[in-house]
């Protein structure tokens, strides 16, 4: 006689009759481990009444004020882990802090990362009494600067913009009682560490320290053995592990496949789609394309300002922008709920990046699928990564439409309808052309008479874009305008300003990049934009192949301050490097 196989524990009695073993309770609640009662009612509002393992195992020791070490994977509860703790030690103290120092430290690699912490902890401080406040780039300086004067209890920063306050006297360290590293592994990758040695040797010596990290490569082993003497370690997995709930897959497509299968992924129909790319150009080429199908994407990288990443984010947190298309910067820093889907676009550099962008979804206990998008010749270096990460893959051939691709990631035919692009910065950088020494002042070079249509339209953003000569669709046209000196909309024809006798080697050869000493804006008698690496005489000694020297006159002309930076305005054609 068969039987069905039960998950459910059961115990034999003496009458065989079979007796399903109750479910035993949680060995702790946040109760049990002694966080205040406000923290406790605080965290059952938000529907947390069970410690998380790390937080169970992590909570009791720090809150004892022992130094911890715990490694536990992305979205396992380490901010709580490390955050709970520091408010339960804070909210002995009946003094507010003093001006300039916080009571409290926590270090994290990225802008995003500290604004989830903040957000993380503000409920529960708040409940308390506690001020909670972010220092990171590309905010506002001073605010910052008037909330430490006011008394800061926990400062969440990222290293470089706590150096500036430190270096400035804006911030001081000597009051610190607790200090948290979140994501270590990534302050190492990203080349933090020297600044974070410089900000825990700022700290007492005596104070308490926690340091959270998916993995303990060797530069996070030596970070520990410096600062985090007699420590207490807590691990919930070995850093290689996949979570369980979380469903890998390498999806094989052939060439010129790619983008369409991209595409009909970001159409499918409820939740949210992280995809990750390696470089920013290539994120803003995706949101781009997928805009261009009537998918609703928008880019997050470091090269937006921080207003529109922050904006960025808020819209994919509320549904607004169902896919999200992201560099690494952003992969330890996003923590939002409902993420289902993340798509490795471009191979990650190494398994951690795997494992943190991985990280992304399967939160909290819910489920996630992760399908990395995979060429021919990239499967191989795929199938490695995943490899030293512990996650086991399956590999499957898909190609658009396919029922393989959206039974795993239910995708569909995108509308085609295309969506108004991307807004572009606005900022010194994405001007275009070039700005002069005085971004200030009316913007660029003018020529002779700012208000007619040639000339430099650096002030006037409806002008097209470039220096726009007497004929904006063609650029500044010299002493011929019929086609010879610089073609701004076709930089093979002719190349660059070739003063009064085009064919000479002399005046700005869009065309020949490499030759330094040919590169000045020469004009009908040598003079006018001249480039920082010429001299007053001119740069070219060279006698043309016919005609009369036109190198021989010594007027400097204007010099740039930019020497070989490039613009999207007058910069010639594009170089190659």
């Amino acid at each position: 006689m068969t039987h069905a196989v039960s998950n459910t524990p059961v115990s034999t009695t003496s009458d065989a009759t079979a007796v399903p073993t109750p479910v035993a309770a949680p060995a702790f609640t946040f109760a049990d481990l002694g966080l205040p009662e406000a923290v406790v009612a605080a965290l059952a509002r938000n529907s947390i009444t069970v410690p998380s393992p790390i937080q169970e195992k992590a909570l009791p020791d720090a809150i004892a004020g022992k130094n911890v070490l715990g490694r536990a994977q992305t979205g396992s509860g380490k901010t709580l882990a490390f955050g709970l703790p520091i408010l339960q030690r804070l909210s002995l103290h009946t003094d507010r802090p003093a001006a300039k120092r916080p009571r409290s430290l926590v270090l994290v690699p990225t802008r995003e990362l500290a604004f989830q912490v903040v957000e993380s902890l503000a409920p529960y401080a708040n409940a308390q009494g506690l001020r909670v406040m972010p220092a990171v780039g590309g905010t506002p300086f001073n605010k910052q600067v008037e909330q430490l004067r006011r008394g800061v209890d926990v400062l969440v920063a990222t290293p470089g913009r706590l150096a500036d306050h430190l270096r400035q006297g804006t911030c001081i360290l000597d009051s610190i009682e607790i200090t948290a590293l979140d994501e270590a592994d990534q302050m190492a990758d990203m080349g933090f560490l020297p600044e974070v040695r410089a900000v825990l040797a700022d700290t007492p010596a005596d104070g308490q320290r926690m340091l959270f990290s998916a993995t303990l490569d060797r530069e996070v082993q030596s970070l520990v053995r410096q600062f985090l003497p007699d420590h207490v370690e807590h691990s919930t997995q070995d850093g290689k592990a996949s979570v369980r709930t979380m469903d890998h897959y390498v999806l094989m497509v052939d060439r010129g496949q790619k983008d369409l299968v991209l595409s009909e992924i970001g159409a499918r129909e409820g939740g949210r789609t992280i995809m990750f790319a390696r470089t920013k150009l290539g994120c803003d080429g995706i949101t781009d394309r997928l805009r261009a199908l009537g998918i609703a994407a928008e880019s997050l990288h470091g090269g937006k300002a921080q207003n529109q990443r922050t904006r960025v984010l808020e819209r994919f947190k509320n549904g607004r922008t169902p896919v999200l298309v992201a560099t690494d910067v952003a992969a330890r820093g996003i923590h939002v709920d409902g993420i289902d889907l993340v798509v490795h676009v471009d191979p990650p550099a190494d398994h951690k990046d795997y494992l943190h962008r991985a990280g992304r979804t399967a939160r909290a206990g819910e489920k996630g699928t992760v399908v990395a998008i995979v060429l021919p010749n990239q499967r191989r270096q795929v199938l490695r990564l995943t490899g030293m990460a512990g996650v086991k893959a399956t590999a499957v051939n898909v190609s658009p439409g396919s029922a393989e691709l959206n039974s795993i990631t239910g995708a569909k035919k995108p509308t085609g309808e295309p969506l108004r692009a991307e807004s572009a910065p606005r900022d010194r950088n994405s001007r275009p052309g070039y700005q002069g020494s005085n971004p200030r002042s009316g913007g660029g070079y003018q020529g002779s008479n700012p208000r007619s249509s040639g000339g430099y339209q650096g002030s006037n953003p409806r002008s097209s874009e470039g220096y726009q000569g007497d004929r904006p669709r063609t650029g500044y046209q010299g002493s011929n305008p019929r086609g010879e000196g610089y073609q701004g909309s076709n930089p093979r024809s002719g190349g660059g300003y070739q003063g009064s006798n085009p064919r000479s080697s002399e005046g700005y050869q869009g065309d020949r990049p490499r030759r330094s000493d040919s590169s000045s804006y020469r004009g009908s008698e040598g003079r006018g934009y001249e480039g920082r690496g010429s001299d007053n005489r001119g740069s070219d000694n060279r006698r043309p192949a016919s005609g009369p020297r036109q190198d021989e006159h010594r007027s400097g002309g204007f010099r740039s301050r930019t020497e070989r930076r490039s613009y999207d305005g007058f910069d010639g054609p594009a170089r190659s490097h």
